[in-house]
Order: structure tokens, then sequence, then C-alpha cells
């Protein structure tokens, strides 16, 4: 409840603020094999003919989904200060039941209407409004025996509305409509993944800007004039190649590989694309294998995904007008966006695990990733992309015996030698590139190498030793930045008091 006064002094008297949240959240998690059962859909344990085999064969691809897990959480919230009626002890059925009851409906001319808010020509409290959403989905799939195939797939989504107003004639006006929020979606970027792209071409980035022209005429067909102008450049007029209505789908459509005939105008995309995971043990059963490793596994793993940050409505945008152009002769846009983005991660592209029968540990690994930021204030796009090997070893010496001499005495130590070598290389590099003119700059970006040994050795119980070296070497892509060696080396003791 506030006590409201104008410039002049002039006081109103007290007027209150009404608010209302809900909440929905769903959380499911499916027992599919349970599931099958009930279905009858069950591999018979001895198939005894062809037509047995072939039956498995298709129900163990019918039950291939072993988990699904699916969440989703909604936030919605309404403030609308300046409500003048008596709110009495348990709340009203004013300024509707469904109101009290969380309901999202929009109440505020209504209200108005009725004489329940403050007419006061001061009075400059925001009515505000709140919708965030999130989903979430969790699967794992097991078509083939080791073979684990785990999916997921996501969607957030926030928004914040807010706006004074004035009551004139039981009539509510709106002053300053504003809105802001963010947007994250799981995508699928893979057909542009292995693309060629470094400082002097993009095939990817090529296409983008063809596509602006498809984007362009297929809005100037649904909302522009008949007129059939174009401006200088070749576009139609009110949708010229930096409108963000066509650098959005043309982004989308480039990067993601759709095509930009059909791909949706809009910024904001309802369903989000599955990433996923997999790891494959089942090698170790043949023989080769079986004969030469304990463990052998092949793991792979893709995500992706596609985030607007901070969207704002744009103020100078009048849904009675739209016809209004801004000072480059194109169509005002009712959201602003400021950036886009796209990031991509393999990691790993490939790894394999293994361990020989002689106890050596081997990982290998491959991963790539690529992150894309396409400003809409300046019309650049800043790609930066690199390339990770790794390969690291593992041995362990079991009951090594150890001397030594301390205080005259000779004792003799028997514990397990532990010993890594890790040795990586990467090459990563940023690249800024310009929608209007034929100019790619390399802002940054560095090969590295990097050499980690260590070994640590129990001398008893209590008493532990471990030796490390570790060798880095960065040499950058830009001429201004000069390259650097580090090492580090040493030896740490560890005495554990008590049990």
């Amino acid at each position: 409840m506030a006590l409201v006064e104008d410039e002049l002094g002039n006081v109103l008297g007290n007027v209150n603020t009404i608010q209302n949240a809900n909440t929905h959240t769903i959380n499911t998690s499916f027992n599919m094999s349970k599931f099958y059962k009930n279905l009858g859909l069950q591999k018979k344990k001895k198939p005894k003919t062809v037509q047995d085999k072939v039956l498995n064969s298709f129900i163990g691809l019918a039950t291939g989904l072993t988990r699904l897990k699916v969440n989703y959480t909604e936030n919605n919230g309404k403030v609308l200060p300046g409500y003048t009626q008596s709110l009495g002890f348990l709340g009203t059925s004013r300024p509707s039941l469904a109101f009290v009851f969380g309901s999202q409906s929009d109440i505020r001319f209504e209200a108005a209407k009725n004489g329940w808010l403050t007419n006061f020509p001061s009075f400059n409290e925001q009515f505000t409004q709140v919708h965030n959403t999130k989903f979430d989905l969790i699967a794992e799939l097991s078509w083939i025996k080791d073979l684990k195939i785990d999916i997921n797939a996501n969607r957030v989504y926030s928004e914040n509305f807010s706006e004074n107003f004035i009551i004139t004639n039981n009539q509510y006006n709106s002053l300053s409509p504003n809105s802001f929020g963010n947007f994250a979606i799981s995508t699928v970027l893979i057909k542009t993944s292995f693309k060629n792209s470094n400082e002097n071409e993009s095939l990817t980035f090529d296409e983008f800007q063809k596509n602006r022209l498809i984007i362009a005429n297929r809005l100037a067909a649904i909302y522009g004039d008949s007129s059939g102008e174009i401006d200088e450049f070749g576009y139609p007029l009110g949708y010229g190649k930096n409108n963000q209505s066509v650098l959005i789908p043309a982004f989308i459509s480039a990067y993601s590989g759709k095509d930009p005939n059909s791909i949706s105008l809009s910024a904001i995309r309802s369903t989000p694309l599955p990433n996923w995971s997999l790891q494959y043990s089942g090698l170790i059963n043949l023989d080769f294998f079986k004969d030469r490793f304990k463990r052998f596994s092949i793991g792979h793993s893709y995500r992706s995904s596609y985030t607007l940050n901070s969207f704002k409505s744009n103020l100078e945008y009048d849904s009675d007008t739209p016809s209004l152009k801004d000072a480059s002769g194109n169509f005002l846009n009712e959201i602003l966006y400021t950036n886009i983005n796209l990031v991509e991660q393999f990691n790993p592209l490939l790894k394999i695990d293994m361990e020989l029968k002689n106890s050596i540990r081997v990982v290998m690994a491959l991963k790539k990733d690529r992150a894309l930021s396409l400003s809409l204030d300046n019309d650049m796009l800043t790609e930066t992309s690199g390339t990770d090997y790794s390969l690291g070893f593992g041995y362990r010496i079991k009951d090594l015996k150890f001397r030594n001499n301390l205080g005259g005495r000779q004792t003799v130590s028997k514990g397990d030698l532990n010993i890594k070598a890790d040795v990586n290389f990467r090459d990563n590099i940023t690249i800024i590139r310009n929608l209007n003119i034929l100019d790619n700059k390399v802002t940054a970006g560095q090969t590295l190498w990097s050499l980690k040994l260590s070994a640590d050795y129990a001398l008893s119980k209590s008493f532990n030793a471990v030796f490390f070296y570790d060798h880095l070497f960065s040499e950058f892509a830009i001429s201004t930045a000069f390259p650097m060696t580090t090492i580090r080396s040493g030896m740490t003791l560890r005495y554990n008091f008590g049990d």
C-alpha cells in the first residue's frame, strides 16, 4: 500500500499493489522396460528359427529407448500498482477470481473500466509481467549391445515486460511499454562443421551473404509493398541487406545448413534439436582386442546451442504505423536483438580409451569446437574455432622396492609407482568478418603445445612423494604477440598424520 502525492503536494490517498504468480512444473521419468513388457515387446531368449531372429531384431529396434526423462517448468507473474479497492482479510474476487488463483489473462483494461485503478495524473509506478519457461529432455538409447547413446535437448526462454500507464475516463492508456529477455535452445550445426573456413575464405560465410537476398525477397512478399522497387544493392525497399529481420534467418540457415527458402523467419525457435553422446565398448568381445587389451572403448559427443542475449523492445516501433523506416531505409523491427550466438562442441569428436594386458593405459582424443557471434549493431561476425589433440599414457608398477638410508639406518619401502604422461596440442583462431566489405581479420589465436609428466610413489602408508614436470609452449596467430614458453618442475612430499 502506498501514499501517492504529486509535485504540487496533492495527496490522492492510499492505493494498493496487487500481484499474482503461478508455476507449472512437469517432471516425468518413464520406466521403458516395464512399459515394453506390458505391451508384450520382449525378445525370445533362445530364437530357434530365422523368423524368430528377425522378430528379435525388430523388437530390439522398437525397444531401443531404455530411459526417458522430461522436465518442464513455467513461471508467470503480474504486478499491478494503483489498485484502489480494498483487499479484504482473505483477498477479494476483484479484479477477477481467476487473477486471485494465478491466471495471467490481461486484467488491466477491465480493472480500469470498472474504476478500480487510480486516475491520479502523477502516478508513475509500473505494471510488470514476467514469463519464464525451461524445457529439458534426457533419453538413453541402446539399440546395439555395448553401445550407449545419451540424447538431450533443452530450451530456455525468459521475458520481462514493464510499462507506465495513465487512466483517463476509465480507460487504460499504456505509456512506454518495454520488454527484454533471453533465449537459448539446443540445435544442430553439423552440416557445416567441417566446411573450409580460414582467414581468406569461408564457404559458409559466402552462403550467409547469398541467403540475405533470398530472405529479403521472402519478407517483402509477405510484409512489403507491391511496388517491386529495390535499393542500390538489389534488395527490396524496407528489407535491406542489414535489416535484422533479414540477417537472423540468413545467418541461421547458412550455418545450420538449411534451405533459406523454407527456414522460419522468426528469431525465436520453438523446437529444440537433440544433441548426443555415444560410448561403445563392444570391440573387446572380438578376439583381436580380447587378446591384447583389458579394456577398449570408443567415445563421441556433440553439443550445440543457439542463444539470443538481452533482446529488448524497440521504443521507436509503432504497431499502428508498421511502415515506418529507420535512417537506412529499413522497416523498424518490434524487437531489437543485439547479437546472436551459435556454439558447437565435439567434446570429443573421437576418443579411444584402452588398457593393454601389460597394464599400460592409453587415452587418445580429438576435440573440435567453434563459436559464432553475429553483432547486429555493427554487422560483424566473430568466428572462433579450435582443434585439440591429446594423447595420454599411464602405467602403474606394483610393489616397487625403494631403499633409503635415513639417520644411518637402512630401510626398504615397497609401494606402487604410478607414472602419467600427457601430450596436448591445440590450435585455435579468431576471425572477424565484415558483412558489408571484404575485410577478414585475424584478431586472436594460438598454437599451444603442452607436455605433462608426473610420478607418485607411496613410500609408506602415510608418506607419499610426487614428482611433476610441465612444459608449455605457445605461438600466437597475431604478429604483435611473442611466443611463450613455461616450464614447471618440482617434487612434493606429503605425510599424513593419524589414521
